[in-house]
């Protein structure tokens, strides 16, 4: 499919993923150490970890104290994933939690307190709602994806029948 989200999700495999990412992005690295943080099992851990490894989200080394050991860390693709799981964090302490119950957050470290709501921007500054945006094809849009639009912007474009 032709969508970066779907491409994105394609990418990221599973919820595991993401919480292996986490996880490493807070200094775990090794197989034993996700699998007592996680409770996963260790064939989904083993899979998973290599996956992530092919897919560029980690790279994987001898272990330079223990040879038998390998260390897991963030590519640059991976350290990215951060904002996905701020936001994720946001929304699950919101609605799920809510503030009395937050069981933990994302903090600047300079100052320990909480990452500021993330809040989409637009170029000039301006904060944005879900009713302030759009989706557009973009240079890469399939000619599929451009009979999407088309049928998307027939769809919602303004009555002009002035025959009232």
């Amino acid at each position: 499919m032709a969508c970066g989200i779907a491409q994105a999700l394609e990418r990221i495999g599973d919820w595991w993923t993401l919480l292996i990412v986490r996880d490493a992005l807070f200094g775990l690295s090794t197989f034993d150490e996700f699998r007592q943080s996680l409770g996963i099992p260790r064939n989904t851990l083993s899979t998973r970890l290599s996956d992530m490894v092919e897919k560029g989200i980690l790279i994987c080394e001898d272990d330079p104290q223990d040879g038998r050991r390998k260390l897991y860390s963030l590519t640059d693709q991976g350290r990215d994933l951060w904002v996905i799981l701020l936001a994720l964090q946001q929304w699950g302490n919101g609605w799920i939690y809510g503030p009395e119950r937050v069981p933990s957050y994302m903090a600047d470290r300079e100052t320990m307190t909480p990452i500021e709501q993330l809040s989409p921007r637009a170029a000039d500054g301006r904060a944005l709602t879900l009713e302030d945006v759009t989706m557009i094809e973009g240079p890469g849009a399939t000619p599929l994806l451009k009979a999407f639009f088309d049928m998307l912007n027939a769809e919602n474009a303004p009555d002009t029948d002035q025959s009232n």
